[in-house]
């Protein structure tokens, strides 16, 4: 017979190996262990080093948002028997309506709270932050280093929005979510808010602020990339994975109430001759429905459809002369008396349900302006506008007043939207921002982005099947698209 003590002997051997393995390992975790302790000792944080900065808009409904966040960070120091933060609202810091963008502001961040705070953390107005945990995860990193840290987002292919920046990898940069929260160390913010000062901001233009800040943040490789932290998070509030977050997101959308209605709103699309038979079928076919008042404004009256003809040439590029009409039209005794406006393409796939929800949050006896906002020459004393494929909504007092200004095209084809950020800002009403609102396509955003919102427009029919895209993202319901994934995956 064979001895079987050689294959003992093996096994008593890996046994051994298994076991030294484990002895190094767990020497090594403990050693991480200590480590971490160690950092997080030297790094101990109190609430008072942190600065908040809530990205708080002047419209009244998020003014009160702000503060409702404000008072909770502040409490959540008193129950820790903390000295409270500093807790700023963005809206409030200054009289420049372009410091939404930020990078403007660093320089009184740097001077204001560069020698005694660790850390500034932007906030939404809807990001709930858990103190605790945020404080455990801001530890663990160096205070006396440059850190920029955030839950990342990035882009599958090259898009529009970004600039079709890195083209050939797009998904190597990395950009915060902004609904997460994000954060930046002082020595980081000190050095950036000399930058800014000492060279002017280069882009005209702000399209997407997140991905923005972070390419002015890496410089081209000579500043730090961003770091993820998994604790910065968009989980909703109440789900079984956000039990290890520092910060979460409400469940639902913005709703105040009764959602507007359908009789309280007036839509507008814009159209022309050449696309009544490529798009006009798709919005029919999709959201015309939803609207008890809509006109179709073109430069040809088409009773199939039927289209008006407001007397406006059509332009191959901006179309501020027909916006104009249209407005004027709105305050006329031609169409039913409403309290809102819509303004759309007739390439813009829109959910008016969903609109009319979030309008429930709105005062339309204030000037309300509201879509996706865009910016032109922040830096350099410029304005903020509504970008109009995604759609543009005005309050009736809005249009009043945009009207009673004089303002006016100073071409038939100058960009309508531009042109009334022009007049907005000589009026000093603000542009009130929804990231729900799409200048571009569902393909043009980063996935994780989209996961948590319930979106209210997208734009462009370019190289996809529009019908597809509104039954996927914008039906009637108030799901977001992960949760009508897993219904789907359910019912299959």
């Amino acid at each position: 017979m064979r001895s079987n003590r050689p294959h003992v002997a093996g096994r008593m051997l890996s046994l051994s190996f298994l076991i030294f393995h484990f002895a190094i390992s767990s020497s090594r975790k403990d050693s991480e262990n200590r480590d971490e302790i160690h950092v997080i000792h030297k790094n101990k944080l109190d609430l008072q080093e942190i600065v908040f900065v809530i990205q708080s808009q002047s419209n009244s409904f998020h003014v009160k948002q702000a503060e409702r966040r404000r008072a909770d960070l502040l409490e959540q120091a008193h129950s820790l028997r903390e000295d409270p933060p500093v807790v700023l609202c963005l809206h409030s810091l200054s009289d420049n309506e372009g410091d939404w963008s930020i990078l403007p502001l660093l320089p009184y961040m740097s001077r204001s709270f560069g020698r005694n705070s660790s850390w500034i953390v932007f906030l939404q107005e809807e990001t709930n932050v858990n103190t605790v945990p945020l404080l455990q995860v801001l530890a663990k990193f160096d205070k006396d280093k440059e850190w920029f840290l955030g839950k990342p987002l990035y882009d599958e292919e090259s898009t529009i929005i970004h600039h079709y920046a890195f083209a050939e990898n797009p998904s190597v940069f990395k950009y915060p979510d902004f609904a997460a929260a994000w954060a930046l160390s002082i020595p980081l913010v000190v050095r950036l808010a000399d930058k800014v000062r000492d060279e002017p901001l280069k882009s005209d233009f702000t399209i997407d602020l997140k991905h923005e800040i972070a390419l002015y943040i890496w410089d081209n490789g000579n500043g730090p990339r961003l770091t993820a932290v998994p604790e910065l998070c968009t989980e909703p509030e109440d789900s079984p994975r956000a039990h290890h977050c520092a910060t979460t997101l409400r469940k639902e959308p913005p709703a105040c109430g009764e959602s507007v209605k359908r009789e309280d709103m007036f839509v507008a699309v814009k159209t022309c001759r050449k696309f009544h038979s490529e798009r006009v079928p798709v919005i029919k076919k999709t959201w015309e429905k939803d609207a008890l008042f809509l006109e179709y404004y073109s430069d040809h009256a088409d009773p199939s459809i039927p289209t008006i003809n407001l007397g406006v040439p059509n332009t191959e590029r901006g179309h501020c002369g027909k916006t104009f009409a249209i407005l004027q039209r709105f305050l006329s005794n031609a169409v039913p008396n409403t309290k809102w406006l819509v303004v759309v393409d007739d390439d813009t796939l829109i959910s008016l349900p969903r609109l009319r929800v979030l309008l429930s949050c709105y005062d339309p006896s204030e000037p309300v302006c509201l879509g996706e906002r865009y910016g032109y020459g922040l830096s350099q004393g410029g304005y903020s506008y509504i970008t109009g494929g995604g759609g543009m909504v005005f309050s009736r007092e809005a249009v009043v007043r945009i009207l009673n200004s004089g303002c006016k095209c100073y071409s038939d084809d100058a960009p309508d939207d531009m042109v009334l950020g022009m007049c907005l800002n000589a009026l000093g009403l603000p542009i009130t921002h929804s990231p729900l609102f799409h200048q571009a396509r569902p393909d043009d955003y980063a996935k994780d982005l989209l996961a948590h919102q319930v979106p209210i427009s997208f734009h462009k029919h370019w190289n996809i099947n529009p019908v597809a895209v509104f039954n996927k993202w914008l039906r009637n319901d108030m799901k977001t698209p992960n949760e009508l994934d897993k219904n789907a995956k359910t019912e299959l």
